[in-house]
């Protein structure tokens, strides 16, 4: 450990250190001495208005989004038979019932990630249309692929850093809008990712070190270019709103699915985290949707837990995981984090359930009975949350979670919403590797 790592709780740094997987509760949660909130539910609702003012341009620029006219969401899927994969190794029967939302299948950038970036993009490409006098508030969108427009676009470079999903999904919005896209790729990004970029005509720059270091060079970059935008991950309000509206679809698909959400029948949600931005995003618009009746947890590798320590120290001192001895070595690309969002960890302590920590080789074993037992695809990122479920029922903590928050008599009637956060674009070659390791991961544990 760093000399940094004198001022962290010894338990905390015991708790990290340990590179086993740990479920971590919330002390603040419902803690009515926060600040008032940042962002409110009118901010989402104004979100979600305007991406449905943008529906008809993505329509004419994405073909897959025909179907959706131009909206670009997700399926919510009951897994049952995921679920008996899941019992057969829990101690304790996991209750309720068990979904998936499919955000691994999101079109476009296919990943969670579609939402929040391609937002942030079309934002930016509003005000600039607005300020350029080129657009009406009022008016029709689909004018913003019109030649003169698309001219102005061209002069602008929209910029960003990423790990992997994020760059996919702001580098193809920017590149479809006529925007010169650049994205910086930290060292743990797959090669795949990059040459999907690059045959999408965006500049892919690479970098040796990890997330942190290429938001810096990222940033950096863009404050030397008066044409220049960067998107950043770790402090954009945009993002973070685009992610939200969320929320509110998953609450109609709720309705349509005739499952209830109240007192007596409690949802838990489990989603990956990597700097924070879209499972904040989404764990503040369910928390403004359905209130206390959800109860929202996030995922992270144990060698990642960016966010826990964030959370757990209260950001004090800048700390990075590296502080406490771990050295973000996961497969787990969309999670490879060393430092979390600050003003993502600041908006959760009231709302953020909790955090638990996975081990990579429970990610492919994930993976592989997920494609088994539902016939569905995913990378092994998208696959941290699925341990969410064993974690709330077989911990220490999970069971002190339940028991705090009375929810013992009614955990029968739960609802357990796993998120996926990205695959659809995984070439299959990618993906039999994946496969093949959570076979043998599979078959290893199931001889024990």
């Amino acid at each position: 450990m760093t000399s940094k790592s004198s001022n962290i709780e010894h338990d905390i740094a015991t708790l990290l250190a340990s590179d086993k997987a740990q479920l971590w509760l919330n002390p603040l949660l419902n803690n009515n001495e926060i600040d008032e909130p940042l962002l409110t539910m009118k901010d989402i609702v104004d979100a979600e208005n305007r991406l449905l003012k943008f529906a008809p341009l993505l329509e004419k620029l994405f073909p897959e989004l025909e179907q959706s006219h131009g909206v670009i969401e997700s399926k919510l899927l009951e897994t049952p038979k995921m679920l008996v994969e899941l019992n057969k190794k829990s101690i304790e029967n996991i209750e309720g019932k068990l979904w998936v939302k499919a955000d691994h299948s999101l079109p476009v950038a296919g990943s969670i990630k579609a939402r929040g970036g391609i937002y942030e993009v079309l934002c930016f490409a509003e005000e600039l249309a607005i300020k350029h006098g080129l657009l009406d508030v009022s008016g029709d969108y689909t004018i913003l692929n019109d030649v003169a427009v698309r001219e102005l676009f061209s002069q602008y470079t929209v910029l960003v850093s990423s790990t992997g999903n994020l760059g996919l999904s702001i580098g193809i919005m920017s590149a479809a809008l006529g925007f010169k896209a650049c994205v910086h790729m930290s060292v743990e990004a797959k090669e795949w990712k990059k040459d999907r970029l690059r045959k999408k005509g965006v500049q892919v720059v690479e970098h040796k070190d990890d997330y942190s270091k290429a938001v810096d060079a990222g940033r950096s970059a863009a404050e030397k270019d008066p044409y220049a935008y960067f998107v950043d991950d770790e402090n954009s309000k945009r993002l973070f709103l685009g992610y939200s509206v969320a929320a509110l679809r998953l609450q109609k698909q709720l309705q349509q699915a005739n499952v209830i959400v109240d007192e007596q029948h409690p949802l838990f949600v489990y989603i990956p985290c990597g700097v924070g931005g879209a499972p904040g995003g989404v764990t503040f618009g369910l928390k403004q949707v359905f209130g206390n009746n959800v109860h929202c947890f996030f995922s992270e590798p144990t060698q990642a837990p960016c966010m826990l320590l964030g959370m757990a120290t209260e950001f004090k001192d800048d700390l990075s995981v590296y502080d406490v001895g771990l050295n973000v070595d996961t497969e787990a690309d969309g999670l490879a984090v060393s430092k979390a969002s600050e003003l993502v960890g600041q908006i959760m302590k009231p709302i953020l359930s909790g955090i638990f920590t996975v081990e990579d080789e429970r990610l492919f074993k994930f993976l592989y009975q997920f494609k088994e037992s539902e016939s569905i695809k995913i990378e092994p990122s998208a696959a941290a949350a699925f341990s969410g479920p064993e974690m709330l029922f077989n911990t220490v903590q999970g069971k002190l979670y339940v028991k705090n928050n009375c929810l013992s008599p009614k955990i029968k009637n739960a609802n357990h919403i796993v998120w996926t956060t990205g695959g659809l674009f995984v070439p299959e070659q990618e993906y039999e590797k994946f496969y093949q390791r959570g076979f043998v991961t599979f078959n290893k544990s199931a001889n024990r």
